[in-house]
């Protein structure tokens, strides 16, 4: 456990982001994360960027008063969302062209301009500007976005101001050993104050993942934070913690709450199944989010058979209440040294998703976006 010292407070860890990638995650209030005891929230630059724009944002006084949060924040650099939501993307030394995804303008971020946009949002930690190809890409691909990365964190590193904000180094390679380590020592060398391990979770095997993650992390340094990106399942935090990592993020929480998908300690219920319509218990029995504390499994059922906004709401809070719960539950049993005990009785009683439908679900909400191999180096 640690504790990291940001502008607008304190936060301890391991810590679970919720993603709010548009100033807002997504059918909750600021109060609504509140209540939740939710510390630090993730929110996307290159998002930000097109829409509303930067200079909208830093009028209001930042990110924080124009969405009206007052904890930290962490906002990604979104070279990852450029090259798979960009229509084209080409890459040079000097940086990326782009199109953008709403309206096909042209655009043009580098590595200083990346982190420009970030100090002007005002986030507590900002993301040096990577490139970030699926952990399935070619190779060769990946040597370049490796190369590329490690150059342009350097220039990052040089454009940040002393400001008190924390800019991180992201770490690439794919899932090979030895690009891993060889980004993790030009990443390293930088002596950021803090470390992201990009690039997973984007078409590989979960034993890729932590056979990616076992190697590269003893070579990140332990007294400085490691966030690893992207990531955020429950049994991925329970994982991911026993191999070191102290700060996830994922929009998977959020997004299949609003498709059904509840957690509890045994697996995800999808409530939209017949078998919940006259279930007139909670959720899951001893959950203290708000959804539980006051509606049944049957309500939430109704709601979205009805496609009720009401629905997504309370489905939402109720799956960011028992993520942020169970880091809390991990912080408590690491604190009394049992951890080991609690990862197991955890994963003993949690039903994962199917592997093979996992892999396949992401592989094609991939293919949707962008074939990777089609990013123009120069």
């Amino acid at each position: 456990m640690g504790e990291l010292k940001l502008l607008h407070g304190a936060v301890q860890t391991p810590i679970f982001l919720p993603v709010g990638t548009q100033a807002t995650v997504r059918s909750l209030t600021p109060e609504d994360l509140e209540q939740m005891h939710i510390k630090m929230i993730l929110c996307n630059a290159y998002h930000l960027y097109l829409r509303p724009g930067v200079e909208i944002v830093e009028k209001a006084g930042g990110l924080h008063k124009f969405m009206q949060w007052k904890r930290p924040i962490l906002t990604d650099s979104g070279g990852y969302q450029i090259f798979s939501l960009s229509s084209f993307h080409s890459i040079s030394e000097e940086g990326i062209s782009f199109k953008s995804h709403i309206d096909g303008s042209q655009r043009y971020i580098t590595p200083e301009t990346s982190v420009d946009i970030q100090e002007k949002l005002g986030a507590d930690i900002i993301m040096a500007l990577d490139v970030c190809p699926e952990s399935t890409a070619k190779k060769e691909h990946i040597i370049h976005a490796m190369e590329y990365t490690a150059r342009w964190a350097r220039r990052c590193r040089e454009a940040k101001k002393d400001n008190g904000q924390l800019l991180f180094g992201i770490i690439q390679g794919g899932t090979y050993p030895e690009l891993r380590l060889k980004s993790t020592e030009q990443i390293v060398s930088l002596d950021f104050p803090g470390y992201a391990i990009g690039g997973l979770s984007l078409g590989e095997s979960k034993e890729a993942m932590w056979s990616t993650i076992d190697y590269t992390v003893p070579h990140m340094p332990a007294d400085k934070p490691r966030y690893l990106m992207g990531v955020g399942s429950p049994e991925d935090i329970v994982e991911g913690i026993s191999r070191g990592i102290d700060i996830f993020d994922c929009a998977l929480p959020t997004r299949v709450a609003r498709n059904g998908a509840l957690f509890t300690r045994k697996g995800r219920k999808n409530l939209k199944r017949t078998l919940y319509r006259d279930n007139l218990g909670p959720v899951e029995e001893g959950c203290a989010c708000y959804t539980c504390a006051n509606f049944t499994s049957a309500y939430l059922h109704h709601l979205f058979k009805c496609e009720e906004l009401l629905a997504y709401r309370l489905a939402t809070i109720h799956n960011l209440y028992f993520m942020n719960q169970l880091v809390l539950d991990i912080r408590e049993a690491v604190r009394r040294g049992e951890y080991g005990k609690f990862r197991q009785e955890f994963l003993s009683g949690y039903q994962t998703t199917d592997e093979e439908r996992r892999i396949d679900q992401k592989l094609r909400g991939l293919e949707t976006k962008k074939e990777r191999d089609s990013t123009d180096f120069q």
